[in-house]
């Protein structure tokens, strides 16, 4: 934890998607080694969290690590390491497709915050399932964020959800459906009335229909976007809670620029997250959670850079949280002060 300024240092002298990589490719190598991941498990973990259940599963603390991190499942074991509660590998699409085109990732370090087009870039679900199946320690959670492809019109969409909850509902402990990301075009269409509550019906169909064959149920959340007016907030979460699935995920990145309004990279298309995203997420779970009245938990995510941010969302009414842009700007030891801090 006490050298993670000078690494990160070093880090932002690369390109954004450079130094990822080598970071993730760093971490899926402790992954790999036993002792080595239980070195680091010693020094980031945190033992006597308190656990929480949860769509009835049983996190081993609150924190978790959002999806976009580890897109094809590559480091979730060397990540775990790292104290995080549950992990959500992903976005995954149903075949590998490359993504937008680069420079698609944009630092804004004085704002703590990143600009990203990504587009799910990603091996496929192919390969996500062969990272998946590789022997998981006690006690993980592990999700799976689930996203269409490109190509695939609107009106197809819920065929490449439900080939992806087939492939993914026995290995993952719960699915998490993205129709949130700025980044693929026409995906927060998904999110309107007349698209929605169609989608959703038929991946609650897909839902019984695998834990009728494999006896038992997957929960599967929807990950809303934070650029959802009131009504639209309101609308969504009765669809949800109509259509019988299990969570929502609050909230994704925004296209919105109010809070970096004259940066220079702030003209940068894409979807804005970290420290100035914090207050608008906060204030969407909280609107959520009003609306929801516990019908429903919520997982709690944006702009989470320490412990106070991370208080802040549970305050609002989310049950867990997830870290990303934190992750980056903080450093490995991020989990364990949200732990010991709130």
């Amino acid at each position: 934890m006490v050298f993670y300024p000078l690494a990160r240092s070093a880090l932002f002298k690369l390109a954004p998607e450079t130094a990822h990589a080598m970071t993730l490719a760093a971490i899926a190598k402790v992954g790999a080694i036993p002792p080595m991941r239980a070195a680091l498990a010693a020094q980031y973990c945190v033992p006597d969290a308190e656990p929480v259940e949860v769509f009835g599963l049983r996190f081993p603390n609150r924190v978790g690590l959002a999806a976009g991190y580890d897109k094809d499942g590559e480091g979730w074991r060397g990540l775990a390491s790292l104290g995080f509660g549950h992990i959500e590998v992903g976005t995954v699409t149903p075949l590998p497709q490359p993504g937008n085109p680069k420079p698609r990732v944009f630092r804004l370090v004085d704002r703590r915050s990143v600009i990203n087009r990504m587009g799910f870039p990603g091996r496929g679900a192919d390969y996500v399932a062969d990272q998946l199946r590789r022997k998981r320690g006690p006690g993980l959670v592990l999700g799976v964020n689930i996203g269409k492809q490109k190509d695939t019109p609107l009106e197809e969409a819920a065929g490449d959800y439900e080939k992806l909850m087939e492939d993914f509902a026995p290995l993952a402990d719960y699915l998490a459906v993205n129709i949130s990301s700025p980044n693929t075009p026409g995906l927060r269409q998904l999110q309107d009335p007349e698209f929605l509550g169609a989608l959703l019906g038929r991946l609650a169909d897909k839902q019984a229909a695998l834990a009728d064959d494999s006896g038992a149920k997957t929960p599967v959340l929807v990950k809303l976007a934070p650029d959802l007016d009131g009504n639209q907030v309101r609308t969504a979460v009765d669809v949800i809670v109509e259509s019988g699935l299990d969570g929502i995920i609050a909230t994704n990145t925004t296209i919105s620029r109010d809070t970096v309004e004259g940066h220079p990279t702030a003209k940068e298309d894409g979807g804005l997250s970290g420290a100035a995203v914090t207050e608008m997420s906060t204030r969407i779970i909280a609107a959520i959670a009003e609306h929801l009245d516990g019908v429903l938990p919520v997982i709690g995510v944006g702009g989470i850079m320490g412990p106070e941010d991370a208080r802040a969302k549970l305050d609002a009414g989310a049950t867990l949280v997830q870290v990303y842009t934190g992750m980056i700007f903080e450093g490995p030891g991020l989990v364990k002060r949200i732990l010991k801090g709130i």
